[in-house]
C-alpha cells in the first residue's frame, strides 16, 4: 500500500469551491469588504463624469487597494499580478483583471473622498470603544522620495549642462555642414539638445521660485532632509498621530525639515476628524516651542513634550553640564512635571505607542518610499496606509 497521497494537478473540480471554503471566513479580505460596505462612496463616484465608457466601480478599487496596503503591497503593477494569482484580491475585483493603469489613476484621484473614508473608519472604531482621544502621541519619519538624488538641480549644474549643450550643438552642425551625406542621426540629436536648451530657463526659474539650492527635477515638492541617524535623505516628513489603543488618528505629510512647526496643524486635524482635543499629547523634543506649549495650554491640553536637555535627561538619567535655563514660568513648569515620576511615567508611554506604529508602516506595509511624485499625490498614499493601518486593527479587535 503506497503512503503518499495521490498527487494529480490537473485534475478538475466538479463543483468549484467559494473562496470562503478555501480562505475561510474569518479572512482579512472579507472584513475589508464589509468595512467598504459601510462607507459612503459618493464622493468617489462624484469625481466621474457622465460621459466615457463605463468604469470599475469605486467600492472594488477601493477594496482592492485597501487589502493591498494591509498585506504590504504597494505597486500597482504587482496588484494586477495578484488579481490573477491570489484568491483574496480576486474574491474583492470579483473576478475582474484591473490594469495597473487603471488602478494607479484611482489611487491619485481620491484625495477629498480618502479623507472622509479616513475620519469614517475612525467613527467604527469609536463605535468598538476605540480610537479615543484621552492621551495622543505624536511623531514623525522620514520617507524618501520616487526621484534620485544624484539628479539634483542647482544653479551652477543647470549653467554648466547649458554649455554643454550649446558646444555639442555647434560641434554637431559643424559635422551636418562637412559631411556630404544625409545627417539623420545627428539631426535628430541637434533637435533634442535644442529641446532640452528650450527647457532650461523654465527649470532656472523653478529653481529660484522654489528658494532652495537644490531641487529635484522629477518631484519638485520633495527635499533634503536630515534623518535620525544622520546623513540627509531627498524625501517628505510624514505625521502621524496615535491613540493608546494603537489606532492612527491623524496624519500629515509636510516638507518642513523641523517638527515643531507642525504640532498645531496636527492636533487642529485631530479637532476636525473626531470633533473634540485630546485630553493629553505626547511628543519629542522636535515638536517643542515655547508658542506651541502656550497654544496647547491655552486649549487646556496637558503637554508632554521636553526641550532638546529635558530629553537628554529623560532619555539617559543624566542631566546635562551646560543645560540652558528655563525662559519662562512654562517651561518651568513643564520641565518640573516631566521631572516627576508620574511625568516620567507619562512621557515614557509615547515609544510605547507611537513608535511601534511607524515601524509597522515602513517595516511591513512598505512605506519606506513614497511610489508618487509631488506632496498631494503622497498624501494619497500616506493616507491609504494609514486607512488599511487602521482597518488591521479593527480586524483584530472584531
Amino acid at each position: 500500500m503506497c503512503r503518499f497521497l495521490p498527487y494529480n494537478p490537473d485534475q478538475c473540480y466538479l463543483l468549484p469551491p467559494t473562496v470562503k471554503d478555501e480562505l475561510g471566513g474569518d479572512h482579512l479580505c472579507f472584513f475589508v469588504r464589509k468595512v467598504v460596505e459601510r462607507l459612503n462612496l459618493q464622493d468617489f463616484e462624484r469625481e466621474y463624469s457622465d460621459e466615457g465608457g463605463a468604469l470599475y466601480a469605486p467600492e472594488l478599487m477601493l477594496s482592492v487597494w485597501l487589502y493591498a496596503y494591509a498585506i504590504g503591497l504597494t505597486s500597482a503593477r504587482r496588484i494586477e499580478q495578484r488579481l490573477v494569482e491570489d484568491l483574496g484580491f480576486r474574491y474583492l475585483a470579483a473576478g475582474e483583471r484591473v490594469d495597473n493603469w487603471a488602478l494607479s489613476a484611482f489611487r491619485r484621484r481620491h484625495v477629498r473622498a480618502l479623507n472622509d473614508a479616513f475620519t469614517r473608519v475612525l467613527e467604527m472604531a469609536r463605535e468598538l470603544g476605540l480610537g479615543k482621544l484621552g492621551r495622543v502621541a505624536i511623531d514623525s519619519t522620514r520617507i524618501r522620495a520616487n526621484a534620485s538624488r544624484d539628479r539634483i538641480d542647482t544653479e551652477q549644474r543647470l549653467r554648466h549642462e547649458r554649455a554643454k549643450l550649446r558646444r555639442q550643438v555647434r560641434r554637431w552642425q559643424k559635422q551636418c555642414d562637412q559631411d556630404d551625406s544625409e545627417p539623420g542621426g545627428l539631426q535628430v540629436a541637434i533637435a533634442d539638445a535644442e529641446r532640452k536648451l528650450a527647457a532650461m530657463p523654465a527649470r532656472l526659474e523653478r529653481l529660484r521660485k522654489s528658494g532652495m539650492k537644490k531641487l529635484s527635477p522629477t518631484d519638485e515638492d520633495a527635499r533634503f532632509l536630515r534623518e535620525r541617524g544622520g546623513g540627509f535623505v531627498l524625501g517628505y516628513t510624514a505625521e502621524v498621530a496615535v491613540t493608546d489603543d494603537h489606532l492612527i488618528a491623524g496624519v500629515r505629510v509636510s516638507q518642513q525639515a523641523s517638527d515643531n512647526e507642525s504640532l498645531v496643524p496636527m492636533v487642529d486635524q485631530l479637532e476636525q476628524r473626531v470633533g473634540s482635543s485630546p485630553q493629553t499629547v505626547l511628543a519629542d523634543s522636535g515638536f517643542f516651542s515655547l508658542e506651541n506649549l502656550s497654544t496647547l495650554e491655552q486649549r487646556g491640553i496637558d503637554a508632554y513634550i521636553p526641550d532638546s536637555n529635558l530629553a537628554c535627561e529623560l532619555n539617559t538619567g543624566r542631566r546635562p553640564r551646560a543645560a540652558n535655563q528655563p525662559r519662562t514660568r512654562l517651561q518651568r513648569r513643564l520641565r518640573q512635571k516631566l521631572r516627576s515620576p508620574a511625568g516620567r511615567r507619562q512621557y515614557a508611554r509615547r515609544k510605547a505607542v507611537v513608535e511601534p506604529v511607524i515601524g509597522v508602516l515602513k517595516q511591513q506595509r512598505g512605506m519606506r518610499q513614497f511610489r508618487l511624485r509631488g506632496q498631494r499625490k503622497v498624501e494619497v498614499e500616506l493616507l491609504l496606509a494609514a486607512l488599511a493601518y487602521n482597518i488591521t486593527r479593527l480586524y483584530r479587535k472584531a
